[in-house]
């Protein structure tokens, strides 16, 4: 008498069980990965729009009225996505003078409307940027002029840094 060939349900039951132990492992750490990636390339984003801030700054003396002019002026080749919203929206700071114009700093629109959704105001979300350390949050230092510190050399031979 032949026996019949295949897998007996208790097996496939055993088989199945281990392969969702192991997802269960091995996806939260893959979308963590994946929130990681996008962070840093958020990071990444703001250095680039706030050093081309900087340099406008240097260049003309003034800050740009919006961030289209860094696009128009060859600052940046384009304005960059946020990786959050998948949109190049940036919620934009003023410089606290109205005549210096009006992009001083960059954040991500995503935090602006995770606030805005719990409630939050923004001083008390740049107060916790500022406390996490994190790039994306931190406030920017006050603006670059020609003749800061950071271009000067200090006593100990090095240069000073904002």
């Amino acid at each position: 008498m032949n026996a019949p060939r295949g897998f007996t349900l208790i097996e496939l039951t055993i088989v199945l069980a281990l392969v969702a132990l192991l997802l269960t492992i091995a996806v939260p750490r893959y979308f963590h990965s994946l929130d990681n990636g996008k962070l840093s390339v958020q990071r990444q984003n703001l250095a680039a729009i706030r050093d081309a801030l900087d340099k406008f700054y240097g260049d003309q003396g003034k800050y740009p009225d919006e961030l289209d002019d860094l696009v128009k002026k060859k600052y940046l080749r384009g304005i960059p996505v946020d990786p959050l919203t998948e949109l190049p929206n940036w919620a934009v700071l003023p410089p606290e003078d109205p005549a210096q114009g009006r992009v001083y700093d960059v954040r991500s629109a995503a935090k602006q409307a995770e606030a805005a959704a719990d409630g939050a105001s923004t001083a008390q979300d740049s107060d916790r940027g500022a406390a996490s350390g994190r790039a994306e949050d931190a406030p920017r230092a006050t603006p670059p002029s020609a003749g800061t510190q950071r271009d000067q050399a200090n006593p100990a031979g090095g240069t000073n840094a904002r």
